[in-house]
């Protein structure tokens, strides 16, 4: 099934959902004490491994993090090569001086905000689709 490469229709589609939660992003040397049933993804790097997992779960295996997140969804199903998409959120985003981490998977874009900064997100990435309409 192959994702949407419009940008229009993909910025009118985009329709964000919050994921109930709190997240962060950890880094971890070694993921053997980690079952990967309670992270959300990871990435390898030269440094360490990048972990994203909830909040309470990073609390519970006292893992360090700086940073408390929300986690939008765009429900649109988005080709990994499409073109703007990324782009036209994230300047939407930065408006409202809003810093977003974005994580494309293989149906959707995920984009984690600060805590803070949720409502403002939410309601900045509704009005943007609702401009394609």
């Amino acid at each position: 099934m192959t994702g949407e490469k419009n940008l229009h229709e993909l910025l009118k589609g985009m329709t964000p959902k919050l994921i109930e939660g709190e997240y962060v992003f950890s880094t971890v040397q070694n993921l053997e004490t980690i079952s990967r049933e309670d992270t959300i993804c990871e990435f390898k790097e030269k440094e360490g491994v990048t972990i994203v997992i909830e909040k309470n779960k990073a609390d519970d295996l006292q893992l360090s993090y700086d940073y408390v997140a929300s986690w939008i969804t765009l429900t649109i199903h988005s080709s990994l090569d499409a073109v703007g998409l990324t782009a036209a959120f994230a300047e939407e985003l930065a408006k409202y001086d809003i810093s977003c981490n974005v994580i494309a998977a293989y149906y959707h874009d995920h984009i984690f905000v600060a805590k803070k900064d949720t409502t403002k997100a939410m309601q900045a990435l509704t009005a943007l689709a609702e401009k394609y309409s």
